[in-house]
């Protein structure tokens, strides 16, 4: 199993504990993956791309794509993808932002809204009642909510502005309505930021900066990306403090954006490009080679999800010619893309 991609085997519980109280047998759930209940129980951490197939064949059953998230109510299997084509042609960050707002206000099923609030030096994304809603009721739903919804609902809107940017969005702070957690580390290295909890709000707060930065995605690789959904909003690095984990969280998995360099990463996490090469020795490793290793996962992932062409994967990647993909992945993998795909199957993650 591919462990650099996760989340936390507490996710897939209550993933399961959604689905079953709308009706659905966790068990057929799991059965789907050629997993048990009774497999869950020795795991810490489960698969990323698993966790990705189960979450969208449990949206696909209930016909909400909401489900997990803070809505409010259901919203309709296809809604996120017309969303995305509303945005994918906005000539800023903050305009999308807007956007977004506003189509969830003609969308049918959501209750709540993400909202775009500027002040100053910083910008927060939050969420709002609808025009149509009733305040107390929402309110009181948003003050009820597990903090296991709340955390994914932002860690998703989090990795999906990231993708929209091209980049990492780095975060000064995560904000959370509920109390803390006993997996408060946890919420540290899936925000890389600090984490505040009991807040009036929950909310994402980053550099207002960001609100200029332009939509990098295009026709093409959107298409791309909703094969994939709502994998590439999902991908999580192992839960440790470690250098490496922090590099690799920033580098993340898509790749069809440029690498960003050592002193660029090194410049985010406050230090000199000497002092991270040195500490990443000191944790037996390199900046070239976890780059490489985040590439080599990343491929592997994208190979295991058959929907993928060898060309859309060769995009994802950042390869212009499927040819150049077609050697790099050999000499990653000793296999040829075709020649992996024949004797490869997910339990080989």
């Amino acid at each position: 199993m591919n462990n650099r991609a996760h989340v936390p085997i507490s996710s897939v519980r209550y993933l399961l504990k959604t689905a079953e109280d709308q009706g659905l047998n966790p068990d057929d759930l799991l059965s789907s993956l050629d997993i048990c209940h009774a497999d869950l129980d020795g795991m810490d951490t489960f698969s990323a791309y698993k966790y990705g197939v189960l979450y969208h064949t449990i949206m696909q059953l209930v016909q909400d794509e909401s489900f997990g998230m803070l809505s409010g109510g259901k919203i309709p299997n296809g809604t996120f993808r017309m969303m995305c084509y509303c945005i994918i042609h906005t000539r800023s960050l903050a305009h999308a932002m807007h956007r977004i707002s506003e189509f969830y206000e003609i969308c049918r099923g959501p209750l709540i809204k993400p909202v775009l609030i500027k002040k100053g030096r910083y910008a927060k994304l939050t969420f709002a009642p609808v025009e149509h809603a009733n305040i107390a009721e929402v309110d009181s739903l948003v003050n009820t909510e597990s903090s296991e919804r709340l955390r994914t609902t932002l860690s998703m809107w989090h990795h999906f502005i990231s993708w929209l940017i091209g980049r990492r969005l780095e975060l000064k702070a995560a904000y959370f309505s509920h109390s803390r957690p006993n997996s408060v580390a946890y919420y540290k290295t899936l925000f890389q930021s600090e984490v505040k909890f009991d807040q009036h709000a929950s909310a994402l707060v980053f550099s207002a900066s960001y609100l200029d930065m332009p939509i990098v995605q295009t026709d093409d690789t959107l298409r791309t990306f909703l094969k994939t959904a709502p994998y590439q909003l999902l991908v999580m690095v192992d839960n440790d403090n470690s250098l490496k984990s922090q590099v690799m969280s920033m580098l993340g998995r898509d790749f069809s954006r440029e690498t960003p360099s050592a002193e660029e990463i090194a410049n985010v996490l406050n230090m000199s490009v000497s002092t991270m090469r040195r500490r990443l020795t000191e944790e037996n490793t390199s900046y070239q080679k976890i780059k490489d290793e985040c590439r080599k996962e990343a491929a592997i992932t994208y190979m295991n999800a058959p929907q993928l062409s060898i060309n859309d994967i060769a995009s994802l990647m950042g390869f212009d010619e499927p040819s150049a993909f077609f050697r790099s992945f050999k000499k990653w993998t000793g296999m040829t893309p075709g020649e992996y795909r024949k004797g490869a199957s997910l339990a080989e993650l």
